[in-house]
Parts: structure tokens; sequence; C-alpha cells
């Protein structure tokens, strides 16, 4: 029988707090999708700011529970052989958090005026890097019980991230073939290149798991 490849073993607090962690990573990936539609369809208004502060609340919970995986991760010494990588994966995929969270107070406070004709892009945009970063997610958690399956999920992020990319590029193509004021264009381009980071970051994380899975399976 081969062996197991399940991580944590007897450690059941320590999964529940991983898991736990990816879900505020999943629910945060979610609210952000609904909240740029809502500011695409009616601007940053009550909904759209309720949506922030939930993003901004789950970012400080996720925030809470790395900081518990880190301190029982040393304290408590478990799982010594994969410590630095469960570590390095935990810490890259918090910032995903940072990226939606410094998004939306990007829209809440800048309030970038969206002609109608751009808004399709920006909505097919955010529903791609938020399609990346839910396959990041799947990928880490199949890292602590079957390595093997991180390949899939971060083929899937490759993909998403590529569409991501395209569709930035027509979007700021447009934008700037447009006959707007020159600032408008640049205010209109650095939110595409924010919503589209939210991709790239995932793909770089990507790599790195895809690394720490290998290592797990050798």
């Amino acid at each position: 029988m081969a062996p197991s490849l399940n991580l944590f073993g007897r450690t059941k607090h320590l999964e529940q707090q991983i898991d736990s962690f990816f879900d505020k990573i999943s629910e945060s990936s979610v609210v952000y999708r609904l909240a740029v539609r809502v500011y695409l369809k009616e601007g940053a208004n009550e909904e759209f700011e309720e949506r922030l502060t939930r993003v901004t609340n789950l970012e400080t919970e996720a925030d809470h529970l790395r900081r518990s995986i880190e301190n029982q991760l040393y304290t408590n010494t478990l799982i010594p052989d994969s410590r630095g990588d469960v570590l390095g994966l935990i810490e890259t995929a918090d910032q995903l958090l940072t990226k939606f969270e410094g998004s939306l107070w990007a829209f809440s406070i800048e309030k970038p005026d969206i002609p109608e004709e751009f808004r399709h892009g920006y909505k097919k945009l955010t529903s791609m890097v938020v399609k990346a970063s839910d396959e990041l997610c799947l990928g880490a958690r199949a890292f602590f019980r079957s390595p093997h399956d991180v390949q899939a999920y971060n083929h899937k992020v490759q993909l998403y991230e590529k569409e991501a990319d395209m569709i930035s590029t027509t979007l700021k193509r447009a934008i700037f073939d447009s006959d707007l004021e020159l600032p408008r264009k640049l205010h209109l381009r650095e939110f595409v290149e924010q919503i589209d980071g939210v991709a790239d970051l995932a793909e770089d994380i990507a790599d790195r798991l895809a690394i720490y899975s290998i290592k797990r399976t050798v």
C-alpha cells in the first residue's frame, strides 16, 4: 500500500485552522467580485461599502489565523520537514487578501468614473482573476492532502492568468484608443492593472506551490 501523503497526521487543530484560512481567501474572492460588479453598476454605494468592510474583516481574521498557524508550527514543532514550505505558502497566500482589500479601498477612495463601454471588460477581467485565485486555493488545499493533484490546479491558474492578461491588454488598448483625456485614461488603466495584479500574484504563488508539492512527492 502506498504511504499516505496527508501532511497533517494527528495535527487536527492545525488542519482546521489552515482550512479556515483558505476559506477566508475563497470568501474574499467571492465578495470582491460582487463588490466590483456593484461598483460598475451603481458606484461606491452602501452595498459596495458593506462588501469592502467584509473583505477588510476577512483580511483581519486571516491575519489572526496566520499568526496562530505560525505559532503552532514553531512552538509545537509540528510537521518539521515541511514547516518552512507551509509557512511560505501561508504568508504568500495572505497577500491575495491584501490585494483584494487594497483594490476595493482604491475604488472607494478614488471613485474612478468608468464609462459604460468599458464596464463589461472590467467585469470580465474581475471574473477571470477570481477564478485564478479560486484555483490557487484548491491547489493549496490539495498540497496538504494529495500533492500529486496540485499540478492540475496550477495549470488552471496559469490558464486564467493568461486569459486575464489578454482581457487587460484589450481593455487598456480600448481605453487609450478612446477620446478620453489622458489623465482619465491613466486612471482607468491603473484600475485595470490593480485587478489584473490579483491573477499575476496567484500565478506567482502557484509557481512556489509547484516546488513545494514536488518536494513532498519525491
